[in-house]
């Protein structure tokens, strides 16, 4: 992972401007519901996004867990009809006079129903205005609804007891090295259950457990220290405007930045519902799975934050600075390894094996700026790897050994994914979902 000057000109080119690129924003959103007035599929996101976010206050990795429980069910009831791919939890074949719409809109209604109830009036008037909107028979649609709804009720019997929201108790341990609650809230460790719980494509969660942050001793800690205590400080004068817009831009809610992301590639690939579907459940089971292991380290390690480890002094002779604030409020679980690079190494890598390259447009939205909302575009996912690992650092959050094993681990993650899963049947779509590194 480097950044050269070529990627700096790029991010000084997006921070100056954002104001064109709010425009863009706009445009996207009213493209994509152009080109998507019958991709339910998209539709579906957007709702599953407030219901698990906007509505449930479910947090960022958590988060992951709920979205991809709705997007195999979906997939795997569109799936069905056609059976041009593997399957996942749902086996049965549906004819093929069936609507694909309606199986993934009763698909994504059900499994939302089952796991946020309290939501079920309004994900019931959506389901009503999504079934009226599709143009297919009344025979079809019911059909289709009865297909999406038995897709999801085979996820939810798979996935009962698999771990979700189990009562898993986390005490932090104390001295040099160890994660301590972080200010401005010193709130308790968040979601330690994730780490336990059953994964969707790995063999366990700690399947790919990396091998531990750098040692206190070391240099590579010390260069690691520096770098984020110099970049990583509220009024950082190392810190470019250009750096410190992207420090503050991936401070969103990382799932429900993702869902929108999501929405903008399926629409401006002009994918059509089965596409979709099969895309959506690739990236939400990846997010998922990579929020699993990723946790399952951070518990495993119990690494401490810069924010812990500057104001004390890092170990072995570091210079202290006991004012200290990053720029950003630092997320409240165990540094190491990096959340977001373990997702977003997996989303970046599973839209290369999806698309077959990595030179894929992809559009990220963030709405943390008071002037409005900001957008990033980028021509190649490994564009999307490298400004996500800065922007930690940028942010205060990370070290920059924490970041690339994260990144380690969420490449592992989509090999074996892509390698297991959601793959064609036919000869003929077998050069689709290639990770060629």
């Amino acid at each position: 992972m480097t950044w050269n000057n070529a990627s700096r000109q790029v991010s000084i080119a997006r921070m100056s401007n954002w104001k064109f690129l709010s425009v863009v924003t706009w445009l996207l959103a009213f493209t994509a519901g152009t080109l998507n007035a019958q991709n339910v599929v998209t539709d579906w996101t957007a709702i599953a996004s407030t219901t698990i976010i906007k509505n449930g206050g479910t947090p960022p990795g958590a988060s992951a867990v709920y979205f991809a429980y709705a997007a195999i069910a979906a997939y795997d009831a569109v799936n069905s009809i056609d059976r041009r791919y593997q399957p996942f939890y749902y086996f049965g074949t549906a004819e093929a006079d069936v609507s694909a719409e309606a199986a993934a809109v009763a698909a994504a209604h059900r499994v939302l129903v089952n796991y946020f109830p309290n939501q079920q009036a309004a994900l019931d008037d959506q389901f009503t205005a999504s079934l009226a909107a599709i143009h297919a028979t009344d025979d079809s649609k019911a059909a289709g609804v009865s297909v999406g709804e038995t897709s999801a009720e085979t996820l939810i019997a798979t996935r009962a007891n698999d771990g979700l929201n189990a009562g898993v108790t986390y005490t932090p341990l104390s001295g040099p090295g160890y994660w301590q609650p972080t200010p401005p809230k010193f709130s308790p460790a968040l979601t330690p259950w994730l780490g336990q719980m059953e994964p969707f494509t790995m063999t366990s969660a700690s399947q790919f457990l990396p091998a531990g942050p750098t040692p206190l001793n070391s240099q590579r800690w010390k260069h690691d220290y520096n770098l984020t205590r110099r970049l990583g400080k509220i009024d950082s004068t190392k810190r470019t405007a250009a750096q410190t817009e992207i420090g503050l831009f991936w401070t969103e809610h990382s799932q429900q930045q993702d869902a929108r992301a999501f929405q903008y590639l399926a629409a401006n690939n002009n994918l059509n519902v089965l596409d979709t579907a099969r895309l959506m459940a690739i990236l939400w089971t990846g997010t998922a799975d990579s929020a699993i292991g990723c946790l399952n380290a951070k518990y495993t390690y119990s690494f401490w934050r810069p924010v812990t480890a500057i104001r004390a002094g890092g170990g072995d002779g570091l210079p202290a600075d006991p004012n200290w604030v990053p720029l950003g409020t630092t997320p409240s679980h165990p540094e190491y390894p990096a959340a977001h690079t373990c997702i977003t190494s997996t989303v970046s890598r599973l839209i290369e094996g999806y698309f077959g390259t990595s030179r894929v447009q992809v559009v990220v939205d963030s709405q943390v700026f008071p002037e409005g909302t900001h957008t990033h575009v980028f021509g190649d996912t490994h564009e999307l790897l490298e400004e996500v690992f800065w922007a930690r650092i940028y942010a205060g959050f990370h070290f920059r050994h924490s970041l690339e094993d994260g990144s380690e681990l969420g490449k592992k993650i989509a090999r074996q994914l892509l390698h297991d899963h959601f793959r064609p049947l036919r000869e003929r779509d077998s050069a689709s979902l290639e990770l060629k590194r």
